[in-house]
């Protein structure tokens, strides 16, 4: 029962952290959006597919793009720091997901410009950010995000732990992954 537990745990908030990171990092796409003067067209946050927010017109395409790495990296970190500050059971969750949103938004910006046009890191540097600010960028959150994961494996039942987590944070974490699996395959794009 110990091995269903951890695999329930470990594969639910994976699947939560990679949709919710989506989630955020578009959020920052809007308010990027918002802020400059620009109208969002569509916003697709859908389970089985990447998310994507198109803003037409898009009078500061820089600072939209832009945004949404920045939003994406720091919200989640600040949501970590708050919930550390006031003591929250089961932290090591809020810690993990600030983790993979540092590491997930630091390499997709940080490494991105040599693989995908059309993507983020593309359109920064299609509109003029130096791929050296794109390194920098990576640099600045790939490496805390790492840190913030360093010893968090007994948590989530690896290493000494041998298989044994909590019951509760399984199903929390099974029950926001499905949450949002849910509310994602309904609102599909906005």
């Amino acid at each position: 029962m110990n091995r269903l537990n951890q695999i329930i745990l470990i594969g639910s908030f994976i699947g939560f952290s990679w949709l919710a990171m989506q989630a955020i990092h578009e959020l920052g796409h809007v308010l990027g959006a918002v802020v400059t003067g620009g109208k969002v067209t569509t916003v697709v946050l859908h389970p089985l597919t990447i998310s994507r927010t198109d803003v037409f017109p898009n009078p500061h395409p820089l600072m939209e793009v832009w945004a949404g790495a920045v939003v994406g990296s720091l919200l989640p970190l600040l949501v970590f720091l708050l919930a550390q500050a006031v003591r929250i059971p089961g932290l090591y969750l809020f810690r993990f997901f600030a983790g993979f949103c540092l590491i997930t938004n630091g390499v997709y910006i940080g490494a991105g410009w040599l693989v995908e046009e059309g993507a983020d890191a593309w359109v920064m540097v299609h509109n003029g950010s130096p791929v050296w600010t794109l390194i920098l960028f990576g640099l600045c959150t790939a490496p805390p995000g790492l840190y913030l994961w360093h010893r968090q494996g007994p948590h989530f039942g690896l290493g000494e732990a041998a298989s044994r987590v909590d019951k509760t944070a399984t199903v929390v974490s099974a029950a926001l992954f499905l949450v949002l699996v849910w509310v994602e395959m309904l609102v599909g794009s906005v």
